[in-house]
């Protein structure tokens, strides 16, 4: 007797994943968020492509069946990770390696940007203003990454490319990575602070006022990792007081961010919408990387990219 085929559950989002080499591997069925909680308990698989949506967090609760595993099309997985899940048996992976070296691209277009005053010369030219200014060095200035898994590790490499002292921050301490207690002490000497941490209860609004009180007044502020790693506030107000000089964020505490939020208008601080990671094609990218997990979790291999449900991220690095 054949086995029954595995039915993947994919909580969508538009446009929803290319998963045609897995026809007649999958019975694959399609749900929003509302209905998620009805789906679950018929699923063996549940992909997250909706990696923006709370809904798992919410339906997982609930009564009967759980996916024997759940991936997630994104690097963080505080969207999805609730303490039913965390406890059970169910694998969660997530899209490790999709998003290192375009994240890292971005935040070494942010540093070239803040440090030749490229915001300010657009500002400029839509005036019709000439103004010559002079502007920043980056070759041997010094940054402080937070954040060691992939991402930060590829933000190291770009940023020394550019001839930038590095100093990489991660849970723990170990060869060529700082840990905690060296942070205060690296954040005061550094140019650029940039936050590529894992969202967990050891992380969350840890750039606060504290923080951004012992940055140079030259230095700039930047956040690739999760918005409620900084406390927006707390930021908000160094940047009017001036105790920095500039600040970038791509992901806030709030998404999309609302129209009235007063971030949009601080001097100094550049806004963009949680797109450091998404180059042309990135979609497909996390397709192909979920149908080969796929591949692997139907012959029984060993899963790669699987998350430490208490730590909140993929552990090793």
């Amino acid at each position: 007797m054949t086995p029954p085929v595995p039915t993947l559950l994919v909580l969508d989002a538009d446009p929803p994943p290319r998963l045609g080499r897995l026809t007649g591997r999958a019975r694959i069925v399609h749900t929003d968020a509302a209905g998620l909680a009805s789906r679950l308990p018929e699923a063996d698989v549940l992909l997250v492509w909706d990696f923006a949506s709370h809904a798992v967090r919410e339906a997982w609760p609930g009564e009967g069946p759980r996916p024997r595993w759940v991936h997630t099309a994104s690097a963080g997985v505080d969207h999805l990770l609730c303490p039913e899940l965390a406890a059970s048996d169910t694998v969660v992976t997530n899209a490790r390696g999709i998003f290192d070296r375009p994240i890292a691209e971005y935040v070494a277009a942010l540093v070239l940007a803040m440090a030749k005053d490229l915001p300010r010369t657009l500002d400029l030219q839509r005036e019709r203003t000439w103004r010559h200014r002079e502007a920043r060095r980056v070759g041997g200035t010094r940054a402080c990454v937070v954040g060691s898994g992939p991402i930060g590790r590829a933000i190291v490499r770009t940023l020394k490319a550019l001839d930038v002292t590095t100093a990489l921050v991660g849970r723990v301490p170990r060869t060529g990575i700082h840990g905690p207690d060296d942070l205060d002490r690296l954040m005061s000497r550094a140019d650029w602070v940039i936050a590529a941490a894992p969202l967990t209860e050891q992380t969350y609004g840890m750039f606060d006022a504290h923080r951004f009180g012992v940055m140079q007044p030259s230095a700039c502020f930047i956040n690739v990792g999760r918005g409620p790693l900084v406390d927006e506030d707390a930021l908000v107000r160094a940047l009017t007081r001036r105790w920095i000089a500039g600040a970038a964020l791509d992901v806030f505490a709030t998404e999309p961010l609302p129209a009235d939020s007063p971030l949009w208008n601080v001097p100094g601080l550049v806004v963009s919408p949680h797109m450091s990671g998404d180059t042309v094609g990135w979609r497909d990218e996390l397709g192909t990387q979920f149908v080969e997990l796929y591949e692997r979790w139907a012959a029984g291999r060993s899963l790669v990219n699987v998350v430490d449900k208490k730590r909140g991220y993929v552990p090793g690095h």
